[in-house]
């Protein structure tokens, strides 16, 4: 049995977190770095029995050093942007981020993986192979592949070839590399409107009627059919989920829509929209599809509009689901 006498103040720590745990009251150990975390278990792995005087000793303590705290702070950037929350603008908050990314205080890697697939494909046409390859590497794998297919097809190639000397990299050495990428990046010129507009336009016919997209995308393929191309890779429509929404998240993406309007969009008559329908049906369980089918043949033929609107919803629950995090679409695929 330990004493008083005996206790460090690790060993302190490790009994008023052991009293915490009676009461499943320990919160944010997670936020403690991991070397902390394996202090602290290895400190009470050692421990056995504490005698109640000991014990009240410690809880004194621990409750006169809260009483003489006038105030705290996180002590990190992230806890402090939190405990900010909504007070700090996104421009400031984005530039604090930068700035301790750059300065080595945070993982530039955090920074590297949110920039857009300009910036990144602007770093793998100019920055050497051997800090390409680690890029690719980290990046997550939508933006990966999109940086790697955007590269000639020789530099594609040796960029290839360099992934597999990327395994032994150490820690210190792939922070350095995201640092000088980091620095790299800052000095790309940064458009006045972020988004691209091949994108802009793709995400504004991605609402529009059938007919008003097809007519607009025939005028742009007349004027400008490199642009043309950009804005029909940018269209995401009910017709491209099967080539790029997963199997498997399409149960969640059904959770998301109310069932008329889920109905309606499986009911539209075109052969392509269809085939998306299908898609959908045979990748819910038997019950789920067999009474969606029951429910498409008991609506009839619904007007073209409530389908075209209903359509429109589904694609919208798709991409809220994207910005959320919950579903990676598929890169889509060249035509022709």
């Amino acid at each position: 049995m330990t004493t008083q006498t005996g206790l460090n103040q690790r060993q302190k720590a490790a009994v008023i977190v052991r009293l915490l745990l009676d009461d499943d009251e320990v919160a944010g150990l997670d936020r403690l770095d991991s070397d902390s975390q394996t202090l602290l278990a290895q400190e009470m792995a050692g421990m056995e029995v504490i005698d109640r005087q000991t014990r009240d000793a410690v809880i004194t303590e621990f409750c006169d050093r809260l009483d003489a705290v006038g105030v705290t702070f996180p002590g990190n950037l992230d806890g402090t942007l939190e405990m900010l929350g909504t007070r700090l603008s996104d421009d400031s908050t984005d530039q604090l981020r930068q700035r301790a990314a750059m300065s080595g205080q945070a993982d530039p890697w955090a920074r590297l993986c949110k920039l857009p697939n300009e910036a990144l494909i602007t770093l793998a046409q100019s920055e050497s192979v051997e800090l390409v390859a680690l890029m690719l590497s980290k990046l997550p794998v939508e933006a990966a592949s999109a940086t790697f297919l955007a590269l000639p097809r020789e530099r594609a190639r040796v960029v290839a070839q360099a992934m597999s000397m990327t395994s032994g990299v150490t820690p210190p050495a792939l922070k350095r590399v995201g640092l000088v990428l980091l620095q790299a990046a800052a000095t790309l010129p940064k458009p006045a409107i972020a988004t691209p507009a091949c994108d802009r336009m793709g995400a504004i016919l991605n609402f529009a009627t059938a007919d008003l997209r097809d007519d607009v995308l025939g005028a742009l393929d007349e004027r400008d059919a490199d642009f043309a191309a950009g804005v029909r890779k940018a269209i995401f429509i009910f017709t491209h989920i099967p080539a790029r929404v997963e199997p498997r998240d399409v149960p969640r993406l059904v959770r998301e829509l109310d069932q008329t309007t889920l109905v309606r969009a499986l009911s539209s008559p075109t052969e392509a929209d269809a085939a998306a329908a299908e898609f959908i049906l045979s990748n819910l369980s038997q019950r789920m599809a067999d009474g969606l089918r029951e429910e498409r043949e008991a609506l009839g033929k619904p007007r073209p509009k409530d389908v075209e609107e209903a359509m429109t919803e589904v694609v919208s629950a798709v991409r809220r689901l994207q910005e959320a995090g919950q579903l990676i679409l598929k890169l889509p695929q060249d035509e022709g």
